[in-house]
């Protein structure tokens, strides 16, 4: 049982780097500071929060790892506005800790297939003659990479990207590229025979088909089977040399 009170209990003290990331914060999300504008020198932020320089830089590199300024040697901070994809590499190293767990690979993959679900069902709803041949486009340019391998990765993670820019959303298109970056580094070794890259480009233009005909149940069974078997190959044979990035 909870006692009672037990939220109650002494203060910690702020640090003074607290206060200033604070009140920095504030200053520019209110547009003292609009985007593109820097902010005061370290000195001047000395004076102004009469605090000292250590104070100032451990606020100024916290802003930065928030994505709301920009530090270059030599001269005064500069305002920038975060990025969805800023805040996923922000848990970059939160990512890799738990893809070394047991069943890490397994979860992102999950929630790769998820995301990737979600992309077909919007592509066969809203896809139009530029999206869709845009996605013929990275089909074709994967086909030629065919036994290549390097160049067969880039074109395999195109494909899926087509598909991401599709939705017109950043918080997706950063939720892909971080996604399919982390399984990347946790697996980092691929088959890369003609065979496999032949059975990955054959079923990225079952999607493309499945998308052309608005058909979203035969796209998701599609994206299900590519992924599935994509995952397969990674954890059948974690030694194998570089190839496929499905």
């Amino acid at each position: 049982m909870k006692r009672a009170g037990a939220h109650l209990g002494p203060v910690r003290k702020r640090k003074l780097s607290d206060d200033v990331i604070e009140r920095l914060e504030a200053a520019i999300r209110d547009g003292t500071y609009p985007e593109g504008s820097t902010l005061p020198s370290e000195r001047e932020l000395m004076a102004l929060f009469e605090v000292g320089r250590p104070s100032v830089r451990e606020a100024l590199f916290a802003l930065q790892k928030r994505g709301l300024v920009q530090i270059g040697a030599g001269e005064k901070p500069k305002v920038t506005r975060p990025s969805p994809r800023h805040l996923l590499d922000e848990l970059g190293s939160t990512a890799r800790i738990l893809l070394d767990e047991p069943s890490g690979l397994d979860h992102f993959e999950q929630a790769r297939l998820a995301l990737e679900i979600y992309l077909v069902t919007h592509a066969c709803a809203h896809a139009e003659a530029v999206d869709l041949a845009r996605l013929e486009a990275a089909v074709a340019a994967n086909g030629e990479a065919i036994g290549k391998g390097e160049a067969f990765i880039t074109t395999d993670v195109a494909f899926h990207r087509v598909l991401t820019e599709m939705t017109g959303n950043p918080i997706f298109l950063a939720m892909h590229d971080a996604i399919v970056e982390w399984i990347i580094h946790v697996r980092p070794v691929r088959l890369n025979t003609a065979d496999n890259n032949e059975a990955s480009h054959a079923q990225h233009r079952i999607i493309l088909d499945a998308i052309r005909r608005r058909d979203t149940l035969a796209a998701i069974a599609a994206m299900r089977d590519h992924l599935g078997d994509s995952h397969a190959r990674y954890s059948h044979h974690p030694a194998a040399p570089p190839g496929d990035a499905a």
